[in-house]
């Protein structure tokens, strides 16, 4: 039996890459979305979202679920298929954990994962007490003394979850000022949750699990330990793009995929869309980056580039 040759091939499948699948494959594109763990990408790990049109309050493993049904519905997915290697000859040939596709065009929707604080201790109590994601690890920690480390929207919404299901929390910040929404500061701030600001995070102490934290204060430099049985890390993100170094694609001094205005990048046949373009991490931003993509693609499908 003949191999199926794809008109698109989706390489992610968090909001960009769902929908860019539910456009192409409304368009009558043949398509596949791969991802290599589940399909949802960040969204998985955000306990409230409040700014998605259309649901005052929506956690993000649900809406994840409701965008991958949708997305199922306009195209094939596979989940936990790693792209492994690409190379374009007339279409794609994109090797995956799991088998090779071939494809048209391509749509890369990586996204980016989470930074590390590079500190001793971290990647040896990574899954024992250090957490990157509090709606998959916070659970373990109800009724205890945990941190959140960051600034930003991630931290603060972290925060906000931990302390709600039960978890007494600190919220560390290496500035004297964050750069969260303000209402999401306001309402962090209601709770009570204990603020540390202008601190940095010297090492995480433990022999199996954590058991404290050594804190640095950056104005008089003194350090002091606290103990704590649980530290979630939310400092920002760095970009997935492995499959776009494979293709030799334009990318920024940050490692972004550059694109244009349709989401088209400097090879032919591949375009963009969502975190991986860099620029405003937003869900709402990702899904319309998704949407020009897909029917950027569609247009260039109608007249083949490889001809």
């Amino acid at each position: 039996m003949e191999a199926i040759i794809y008109d698109l091939a989706i390489v992610g499948g968090g909001p960009a890459g769902s929908t860019a699948a539910i456009y192409a494959g409304r368009s009558g594109l043949r398509t596949v979305m791969l991802d290599k763990q589940m399909s949802g990408g960040q969204v998985m790990t955000s306990p409230k979202i409040e700014n998605w049109p259309g649901s005052k309050e929506i956690s993000g493993p649900d809406l994840a679920q409701s965008m991958k049904g949708h997305a199922g519905a306009y195209c094939d997915i596979k989940e936990f298929s790693e792209v492994l290697s690409i190379r374009k000859d007339g279409p794609f040939f994109i090797e995956t954990s799991d088998g090779t596709v071939r494809s048209k065009a391509v749509i890369i929707a990586t996204g980016a994962h989470h930074k590390k604080l590079c500190v001793p201790g971290e990647e040896h109590l990574s899954g024992r007490g250090v957490s990157y994601c509090a709606t998959c690890d916070g659970f373990f920690f109800k009724g205890k003394d945990v941190a959140v480390i960051g600034g930003g929207n991630t931290a603060f919404l972290y925060a906000e979850y931990l302390n709600n299901i039960g978890c007494r929390v600190k919220l560390i910040h290496r500035r004297d000022s964050f750069r969260a929404e303000k209402a999401l500061q306001d309402q962090v701030r209601s709770l009570g949750i204990e603020l540390l600001t202008e601190t940095t995070i010297e090492e995480f102490i433990g022999a199996e699990v954590l058991e404290k934290v050594r804190l640095r204060s950056v104005r008089d430099k003194e350090s002091r330990e606290i103990e704590l049985s649980g530290a979630f890390i939310a400092i920002g993100e760095e970009p997935e793009n492995g499959v776009a170094k494979v293709l030799g694609l334009e990318m920024t001094e940050e490692g972004y995929i550059k694109v244009d205005w349709k989401m088209r990048t400097s090879m032919p046949g591949v375009f963009a869309a969502g975190d991986i373009t860099g620029g405003l991490k937003q869900i709402v931003v990702a899904a319309g980056q998704g949407a020009i993509a897909a029917t950027t693609a569609f247009a260039e499908l109608m007249r083949p580039y490889w001809i």
